[in-house]
């Protein structure tokens, strides 16, 4: 069933533009200034707080002339205190219309439920709130089902308003698919609670504890550098914060560092790069056995010079970025920073001034990663500046090897011919890193971890097409390997809009099909 046809027949009141409605409607008042004000407090998205109005306003002026719309609403909120506002806003607003013949309300958890419990709900109450919804995992297949169509039928029957509170989407889906009918005719209207500002979290904190002033620093270093990461609902965090600060009288400690788990969890969801990241595994065992015989061992000073060796888009510069984080979180560097230039980022037009330049970037790079890319390019003999770049280079990396990592990047063939006539740059590398061109199936897989993470399914036939357009060209001067599936790519979703722009099927715009596969206009 197309839902949205079917509510937009039935409630085309409803769905028309608010603004307008407000115009023409002489004789209504569309929302109380009270309401107007509740509303506008909440943490939630602005499509939402459109939505509450919208739905607040058809409430407060329903008559019997009108259509009746039964609003059942899915909440989607890790806050109680926002759940709780909103019913709040809906109950009053109740209270004032004929929309409903009471305000008889009661929660219920979907945890453990008793038999018939949606018939004995719906029989005393006018709105029903439904929470911990995840409970309802912990029954068997058949009785989720029984339960959900006990749910959809007192729905039907019943005047009321369900509210279906759930902490995301991916709990409400899990729900629903155990009715379809539920998602697809009566739960179409979702509010989404949004993170609460931080500055406004952070005046209430101030309001609370009235902290000294280095402690108001503090604190807010704290909640800049921790809220947006953090998992927990403004309240909880808050709380959280202000109890620890209270006992403690000084703020967290902030955690930056991770487990080798964490630090490697990136680089192993990588398609490919076997070689890459054995080396990579090789080093941080060496570091970390080297850490833990504290200098019982005689192990020397690391040295992590890098070149990066490989054709285009075979994940070059992508190692770097993970790589600037595993050596941060081992203590090898101070700061989790990547410096990225090319040749023409050290290299000055006029005599004199290319050290000056060269030694500039070095020092923004210091306590981090230095990453060269096209670095083949500083062996131009052509241009007499470029020794200048080189010999700052080799003093800075002899000089500062325990603060500063620098990697040169660039085309097996071109690089080779750089090392050969740069003895300076060879004697100072500790590691290469050769990466080998994709295979096609390993491109294949790059291509699909796109789709999937935009949200599209990619069909066999689709993928066949995309092997075949890879073959065709991947013995082609430059072959972009990643950067030519990224393109393919691009191509794609834009043909995929075009044979789909008739189609509303939800499937249909989700899934690429072989005649999506565009190999028009390809750049390597």
């Amino acid at each position: 069933m197309n839902s949205e046809k079917y509510f937009n027949d039935i409630y085309k009141d409803f769905f028309g533009d608010y603004e307008e409605r407000k115009k023409n409607l002489e004789k209504e008042e569309i929302i109380n200034v009270d309401y107007e004000e509740e509303i506008s407090k909440l943490f939630i998205s602005d499509d939402s707080k459109e939505l509450l109005r919208k739905i607040v306003s058809y409430i407060y002026n329903y008559n019997s002339d009108k259509k009746y719309i039964p609003f059942n609403i899915t909440i989607n909120s890790l806050t109680n205190k926002t759940v709780d506002s909103i019913v709040k806003i809906i109950k009053s607003v109740v209270s004032h219309s004929k929309y409903l013949s009471d305000t008889k309300s009661s929660e219920l958890t979907l945890y453990k439920l008793e038999e018939n419990i949606f018939d004995k709900l719906y029989k005393d109450n006018n709105i029903v709130i439904l929470k911990d919804i995840s409970g309802l995992e912990l029954e068997s297949t058949t009785d989720k089902q029984k339960y959900m169509h006990s749910l959809e039928e007192n729905i039907e029957k019943n005047k009321c308003i369900t509210i279906l509170v759930c902490s995301d989407k991916n709990e409400l889906n899990s729900l629903f698919s155990y009715n379809l009918d539920l998602r697809d005719r009566y739960f179409v209207f979702n509010i989404e609670e949004e993170k609460q500002d931080k500055s406004i979290l952070y005046n209430e904190v101030l309001e609370t504890l009235n902290p000294n002033e280095e402690l108001k620093i503090k604190l807010l270093d704290y909640i800049t550098a921790t809220y947006d990461k953090s998992d927990l609902d403004a309240e909880t965090y808050k709380n959280n914060l202000i109890n620890y600060v209270l006992l403690n009288e000084d703020v967290p400690k902030i955690k930056e560092e991770k487990t080798i788990e964490e630090i490697f969890e990136s680089l192993n969801e990588l398609v490919g790069l076997s070689k890459v990241k054995k080396t990579l595994y090789d080093l941080v065992d060496l570091m970390k056995l080297k850490e833990k015989s504290d200098g019982t061992l005689k192990i020397g000073s690391v040295n992590l010079h890098m070149i990066f060796l490989g054709n285009p888009g075979t994940g070059k510069t992508t190692i770097a970025r993970l790589l600037c984080g595993i050596l941060y979180n081992l203590h090898y560097i101070k700061e989790n920073k990547l410096i990225e230039v090319t040749s023409k980022d050290l290299i000055a037009e006029y005599v004199g001034q290319t050290a000056i330049k060269t030694n500039e970037v070095i020092q923004k790079a210091k306590g981090g990663v230095l990453f060269i890319d096209e670095a083949y390019m500083l062996g131009d003999k052509n241009n007499s500046y470029n020794d200048d770049a080189i010999g700052t280079l080799i003093a800075e990396m002899e000089n500062n090897r325990d603060n500063l990592v620098v990697i040169f990047a660039g085309y097996t063939k071109e690089m080779q011919s750089f090392l050969n006539a740069n003895s300076g740059i060879a004697s100072r590398i500790g590691y290469t890193l050769t990466f080998d061109d994709y295979t096609t199936d390993e491109l294949v897989a790059i291509f699909d971890g796109m789709m999937k993470k935009a949200g599209f399914e990619v069909l066999e036939e689709a993928h066949e097409e995309l092997r075949k357009i890879i073959e065709e060209n991947r013995n082609s001067e430059n072959f972009g390997n990643a950067r030519f599936v990224r393109n393919v790519y691009e191509k794609t979703i834009i043909k995929h809009a075009s044979n789909t722009k008739n189609n509303k099927s939800k499937k249909v715009l989700k899934t690429i099909t072989k005649k999506d596969i565009s190999s028009e206009n390809l750049i390597n």
